[in-house]
């Protein structure tokens, strides 16, 4: 089986986010895929297989197979059009939340992802007590996304893992208006419901915060950063009921694994 791991939403090496792509001719059976999943233990792995003229794409974390990852998603796309489709500036997955199309467009990768709904929710007392600040918004769809007071909020974050974990949303993802000219928004995410303390870089997640950011700042484009130690930076669009997110990727390295 060949194996990839790639840095997504950077433009260098030990930044942005891992995500190892396992390139099959067949499915194996789903132990063995969350099996290798938990030996990376990166937040995503992805697996692909190639079916006519497009590729079913499945995505494994640490602790179970996931809907939707933006991040690997951009590694698998990095991968084949280098590798395997040279000649193609675009490909598309089946994936679990239906056709998912990537273009390459010069150093970038744009992804056509479907929008999550801003289902407004009451901002709670075990909100706070999981963050250790009060949020002043609070909207939930496959995630939870909490608005803080101002960047510097979401920088110095220390949360409670624990107390993260019980509250609703499969992710939990903080954002506020940036404070570097650069940026539009700045966000961290937190998922330890899937065995990952905080996740690097996060495409799906800004498929929820861009339609915010977009509708707060009267905007239909931004620059995103994600503010964990690795880091990462995603330019994001609004349209209508998609949002498509573009970032850059790079190589770590290539090899074979479960070789007989």
């Amino acid at each position: 089986m060949k194996q990839y791991i790639v840095d997504a939403f950077t433009n260098k090496v030990f930044a942005g986010n891992q995500a190892a792509v396992c390139i099959l001719d067949e499915w194996p059976n789903d132990k063995l895929m969350q099996s290798i999943a938990k030996e990376n233990n990166f937040s995503e792995t992805s697996f692909v297989v190639k079916e006519g003229n497009t590729y079913h794409l499945r995505w494994f974390t640490p602790g179970g197979e996931i809907d939707f990852c933006g991040h690997a998603t951009l590694g698998t796309s990095y991968v084949i059009l280098n590798y395997y489709e040279k000649d193609q500036q675009e490909v598309s997955f089946k994936t679990q939340v239906g056709k998912v199309t990537v273009k390459r467009k010069d150093d970038l990768y744009e992804m056509d992802f479907p929008a999550y709904t801003l289902n407004k929710v009451e901002v709670t007392d075990r909100m706070e007590e999981a963050l250790g600040i009060r949020p002043i918004e609070a909207y939930i769809d496959r995630d939870l996304m909490l608005v803080l007071p101002d960047a510097a909020s979401v920088r110095n974050l220390k949360p409670n893992l624990n107390k993260i974990k019980e509250l609703e949303g499969l992710i939990v993802a903080v954002t506020a208006h940036a404070d570097q000219e650069d940026f539009d928004c700045i966000s961290r995410v937190f998922a330890p419901k899937l065995g990952i303390p905080e996740d690097p870089v996060t495409g799906s997640t800004h498929c929820m915060i861009t339609p915010y950011w977009c509708h707060r700042l009267r905007k239909q484009e931004l620059i995103c950063f994600q503010a964990s130690e690795r880091s990462g930076i995603l330019s994001t669009k609004l349209c209508g009921e998609r949002v498509k997110v573009a970032g850059q990727a790079v190589l770590f390295s290539k090899g074979i694994i479960l070789e007989d």
